[in-house]
């Protein structure tokens, strides 16, 4: 019995043996075009589309070359079919089939099939055309199920991507991308892996988009340590992005390493496409090194060291991306060395109308006015949080502007955007400010706090010859609270304070006398020279309403004259109404003393003379020099006046910080 054993399990183990290699040999004869009906049906159930293998099926069985042990004993399969066909959703407008595929080829691990998986080494597609389509409404053609809604107990691992001389098409309603991509097999690899190439057209957002680019000729879909080289170029209407590098575990983006170039006319037009909001700038460019990785959590982005140019000042730094719920997170550090300050009127729509055309806005603004009426873009401020801190070293500028620097920290956060803080260097000293402007609200309320600190007067007018050997410093305050949707419609709805001081300084005498029309002070001036008469003090206090600037105290103190300013500034309607009474301290001659005013608009500006005062003045001069001569001089005297409360007054009021009510919103109007 014993012996029966070892001559039984020696027969059994050639029977099976027989057994193999009968089912091979069946295998490697049969013609499988054969089983084409039936693969066809099965793929067609589980899809839910009409499959067909129109060409030749064939099965070969490879030798694992990768594998090791007895599992190098176990062949594989190798499918290679032609001419397959998969058809298109029943909705679909790109034509009867989703895919085309002149010829898929791909060996099979059979061992990993006992834990219900399919793995796939490599999956080689020649000829690909697919045509993916998306509806407005989110629909997708790509989508695949079949009348059964369980998830299937099977997992698909394909570990490698061939592409060979294929077209992708896609047409997405939702994203407004009409592409076309043309996929062909470079005649060599390149030295950094390049194996194909491919070509780009169509549009985004009705904008023409073109393109090129290369790929490596071999996804790696599952080996997280060969990166796949990538390279390409695409211009998107204005917008240029050409970026250079590699691309590790492709199929969830596990790290990117790129050099990137950006370029375009203006950074705002890149949101459609990074879904970054950023600001309206003059024509940009940039380059840097991008890095980033997608995980569980989302993903962190790094743009690093970036330089490049806005208009014609030049600007550097690092931008990190962070995705995270319930809104992305940008922030970093920019600065400039040299900084135009026309470059930076773009971003509250300051710039000229050709300007804005160049980065595609709207000639909104008016002829005749002055603030900015370009409407802020507040639908983006929800999609992304922010906290970005610039800085320019240098702001080049007008000759009659005495900016010197700005320092800017950037927050946004749930669509409230804030500056804390806004610092200009300014005439030798700091102009600050706090702003808030709440984009939830439509229209937006805002709330600003202004300090001017230790402002030189002979730097805040460096045009005017007469200023540049005055003393003093000017310091001040501002409170505004508004509500609008462009700089125009804010300053024009704006409640508040404004005030002003400076006490002790020196000011041009030619320029008082001239101020009070004393011809012959002003005469002796210019043949003698000019020189500095002590200013005791220079206090302004403004209430502000509805955007009108009604003066509530404004005067000018020095040893010889007082000057008065009394009006108002209508930010609403861009119109001035001020008067400027000048009176003298001591005796003068030849003097047409006589009240100014300043009206018209802030962009046309009319400084005249009370002429009915003059022509008095003139008259009675004439009348009475028919009678007497030395009469005539009478009118034309100026005894002066001693009669004024002095500084301290005015000191303390301007002094007191300024307030500014809770913001109401205005009944909505045209802006």
């Amino acid at each position: 019995m014993k012996s029966m054993f070892p001559r039984l399990a020696g027969w059994t183990l050639l029977i099976l043996s027989v057994l193999v290699a009968i089912c091979l040999a069946v295998a490697l004869n049969f013609d499988w075009n054969r089983a084409k009906p039936w693969i066809s049906q099965r793929v067609s159930e589980a899809t839910g589309r009409p499959f067909a293998i129109q060409g030749d099926l064939v099965l070969q069985w490879d030798s694992p070359e990768t594998e090791t042990g007895w599992r190098r004993w176990v062949p594989w399969p190798r499918l290679k079919a032609q001419d397959i066909t998969l058809g298109n959703a029943e909705w679909g407008k790109t034509g009867p089939h989703l895919a085309e595929i002149k010829q898929l080829t791909f060996s099979l691990n059979p061992l990993p099939l006992l834990n219900r998986t399919i793995r796939i080494p490599t999956l080689e597609l020649d000829g690909p055309v697919l045509s993916l389509e998306r509806t407005a409404d989110g629909k997708n053609n790509w989508t695949l199920a079949s009348g059964n809604t369980a998830p299937s107990v099977w997992k698909l691992d394909l570990q490698r991507l061939v592409l060979s001389h294929g077209t992708v098409k896609l047409v997405d309603a939702t994203a407004k991308v009409d592409l076309k991509v043309d996929i062909d097999s470079l005649p060599k690899e390149s030295a950094e892996g390049y194996g194909i190439g491919w070509k780009l057209n169509g549009t985004f957002r009705q904008t023409p988009v073109r393109g090129t680019g290369q790929a490596g000729a071999v996804l790696s879909l599952q080996q997280d340590s060969k990166p796949y080289p990538l390279q390409a170029g695409v211009q998107i209407g204005a917008t240029r992005i050409d970026v250079a590098g590699t691309l590790t575990k492709p199929d969830a983006l596990a790290a990117l390493d790129l050099r990137l170039k950006l370029s375009g006319a203006s950074m705002a037009h890149l949101y459609p496409i990074t879904g970054i909001t950023l600001p309206n700038t003059p024509p940009f460019s940039t380059e840097g090194h991008l890095v980033g990785k997608l995980d569980k959590a989302g993903g962190r982005w790094l743009y690093e060291d970036f330089k490049g140019s806005v208009g014609a000042s030049d600007i550097a730094g690092t931008l990190e991306y962070i995705s995270r719920q319930p809104r992305p997170l940008l922030r970093g550090q920019v600065q400039s060395n040299q900084l135009r300050l026309q470059d930076l009127a773009p971003l509250i729509g300051a710039d000229s109308n050709a300007s804005k055309a160049r980065r595609g806005a709207p000639a909104v603004q008016p002829a005749d006015k002055v603030l900015p009426v370009e409407k802020f873009d507040t639908a983006s401020w929800g999609s992304i949080d922010a906290d970005v801190k610039f800085s320019g070293r240098k702001i080049l500028h007008a000759k009659d502007l005495p900016i010197e620097s700005l320092v800017a920290d950037l927050h946004l956060e749930n669509s409230v955007l804030s500056l804390t803080p806004l610092s200009f260097g300014v005439a030798g000293g700091t102009l600050a400010a706090t702003a808030r402007l709440d984009g939830r609200q439509n229209p937006i309320r805002a709330n600003l706090q202004l300090s001017a600190r230790k402002l030189k007067i002979k730097e805040l007018f460096p045009s005017l010859d007469t200023m540049r050997a005055s003393l003093g410093e000017v310091g001040g305050d501002a409170a505004l609270s508004a509500s609008g949707n462009s700089i125009a419609a804010l300053l024009g709805t704006s409640n508040g304070e404004v005030k002003a001081l400076v006490s002790k300084g020196t000011m041009s005498k030619f320029l008082l006398e001239a101020m009070g029309l004393n011809i012959g002070n002003v005469v002796a001036t210019q043949l003698f020279g000019d020189r500095q008469v002590q200013l005791n003090c220079l206090a302004s206090d403004f209430k502000v309403t509805q955007g009108a600037m009604q003066t509530r105290s404004f005067v000018l103190d020095t040893d010889e004259s007082v000057i008065d300013v009394t009006g108002i500034i209508n930010l609403s309607n861009e119109q001035l109404a001020l008067e400027i009474q000048p009176r003298n301290k001591a005796l003068r001659v030849l003097s047409l003393r006589s009240p100014l005013y300043v009206k018209g608009t802030l962009k046309n500006p009319d400084v005249g003379v009370d002429k009915g005062a003059v022509a008095l003045k003139l008259g009675a001069a004439v009348a009475l020099g028919a009678v007497a001569p030395a009469a005539a001089l009478l009118p034309l005297l100026n005894v002066g006046t001693q009669e004024f409360a002095g500084c301290a007054p005015l000191e303390a009021a301007a002094s007191k910080k300024p307030q500014a009510p809770a913001v109401r919103a205005p009944k909505l109007r045209q802006q």
